[in-house]
């Protein structure tokens, strides 16, 4: 697994703030492990299913208190490049789940001879994750030469972003949200149109569609969210795709294995962080 992790600290707000001065109260705030890549792969070792993270940390306290909290997640091994800085959000969260990502940093993932011990890692993975980042995207031909399956969380994406493109065209299986697509089931059937096996879109309370195809019939998925009172939503989205991935590994067909993500999912909305594994760490 390829992509991000960060140092969030995540203030709860009752609305998103208008673009315009003028004071508001949080209702709480807390700092916390962030970063998709780092919410999957915590998943994944949850469920107990190994992963190899591959991700860049800074050297500041940031990044020490990151990789103290990784190091001793069971299951999970981390290969690390030194960012020089940490990534770092300033999420503001509604209570239903709306959000604002305010980046305070971003480390330094220029190519490195680091890059190799990804490259040889890709030749026999079970499945190649690669989350939005500079390294992963760089990385994509060497992914696709790997001839291993591809997944990929386009997140909030548009339908036009070039910088998602590569993502996209080199994907098997392809996740995202519904907040900017706009109607998500004429893209997903287009995604699969064009070589994907399985295009998802998760719709927060509303749960999650889909379409797959087995190369002769394409098919479309629905899952309801498990209700839980939510207390915190960041992580919903990556817990999800962790529990789909984890459930086709062991060969569940595509409905029940979004009907595990969806039970995964909803682990995640009762704590304030990416996984309840942290709980006992962070409190």
């Amino acid at each position: 697994m390829s992509g991000p992790t960060s140092w969030n600290r995540i203030v709860q707000v009752d609305h998103l703030p208008e673009p315009v001065p003028h004071m508001q109260f949080a209702l709480g705030d807390h700092e916390t492990v962030g970063g998709t890549s780092a919410g999957k792969a915590l998943g994944l070792a949850a469920l107990g299913r190994p992963v190899e993270l591959f991700t860049v940390i800074g050297s500041d306290p940031d990044g020490d208190r990151l990789r103290a909290i990784l190091a001793g997640v069971a299951g999970l091994e981390l290969d690390l490049v030194d960012g020089v800085r940490t990534e770092r959000h300033l999420n503001l969260m509604t209570e239903a789940g709306e959000r604002v990502s305010i980046y305070l940093s971003t480390p330094d993932d220029r190519p490195s001879p680091a890059d190799r011990r990804l490259e040889a890692a890709m030749t026999d993975a079970a499945v190649i994750v690669l989350d939005l980042s500079e390294r992963s995207r760089r990385l994509i031909p060497t992914a696709r030469a790997a001839g291993r399956p591809i997944w990929t969380d386009l997140h909030d994406y548009d339908g036009t972003s070039e910088y998602h493109q590569p993502f996209l065209d080199a994907a098997d299986v392809v996740f995202m949200n519904a907040d900017r697509i706009g109607e998500p089931m004429p893209f997903l059937r287009r995604v699969v149109g064009n070589g994907a096996r399985l295009a998802v879109c998760t719709l927060g309370a509303d749960g999650a569609i889909a379409v797959s195809s087995d190369g002769a019939t394409v098919v479309e998925h629905r899952v309801d969210a498990v209700p839980v009172d939510v207390i915190d939503a960041n992580g919903a989205g990556d817990a999800f795709m962790s529990g789909v991935l984890h459930a086709m590994l062991d060969g569940a067909d595509v409905d029940a294995a979004l009907e595990a993500g969806a039970r995964h999912a909803a682990s995640v909305l009762v704590t304030r962080h990416l996984h309840p594994s942290l709980d006992a760490i962070l409190g």
